[in-house]
């Protein structure tokens, strides 16, 4: 469950005012907006990346406003995935769980677990360069899943994937949601996207949330 209360922030001279939304658990949402709506601004708030100026984030009942990232519960995939050139598959898969410090034995099991689900298994060894973009975008997922977060939040990942695989990621992200029963916050642009994969459609206008079922 993500709720915001009231919640502003600041991104330079744009602002959010006084926002205000309810994420249901276990559900996908999608997040839609003109470009320049803030859409990413909020994003970056619920995740702790950028501060806010007043109201207060909620993340499953625990109020969330001044804890740090990685305190959050939260799993993120930017919008360029953000990987780290130097890391392979790997490292990636396990960099989270190595800062959390979970044995050995558990990380190993746990990226033996995600890179066959995920259909990474056989590049582990292999680093960013070269790889495809749905190969990235998959192993940009693993990485934020790994730690088993309550909540998975994506910046229009499939953005810049040709269609074949854009169409393989959304039935990677409706796996993941079938799995592990996580709560999905997704930003796109993509109405088609939004509709296959979402149960609510979340639209960001001059500041204002309005919010549409898509599923009973």
């Amino acid at each position: 469950m993500i709720a915001l209360d009231q919640v502003t922030v600041h991104a330079g001279t744009f602002s959010l005012a006084r926002v205000s939304f309810e994420i249901p658990t276990g559900s996908h949402t999608a997040l839609m907006g003109r470009t320049g709506s803030g859409k990413t601004t909020l994003l970056e708030a619920i995740c702790g990346l950028r501060p806010v100026s007043a109201g207060r984030i909620f993340v499953d009942g625990s109020d969330v406003t001044l804890a740090p990232p990685g305190q959050r519960g939260l799993g993120f995939v930017p919008q360029d995935g953000a990987l780290f050139e130097h890391l392979t598959v790997r490292q990636h898969l396990s960099f989270a769980l190595e800062l959390r410090r979970w044995p050995l034995d558990r990380i190993c099991q746990r990226v033996a677990e995600l890179s066959l689900w995920l259909q990474l298994d056989t590049i582990l060894d292999r680093r960013p360069h070269g790889l495809s973009g749905g190969e990235s975008q998959r192993v940009a997922l693993g990485r934020a899943l790994s730690f088993q977060p309550s909540v998975l939040c994506l910046d229009e990942p499939l953005s810049a994937l040709d269609d074949e695989t854009r169409s393989d990621i959304c039935q990677v992200l409706a796996d993941i949601r079938a799995r592990t029963g996580i709560t999905l916050l997704h930003i796109t642009h993509n109405r088609s996207e939004a509709e296959r994969l979402a149960d609510r459609i979340l639209v960001l206008t001059d500041g204002h949330i309005e919010s549409r079922s898509l599923r009973t």
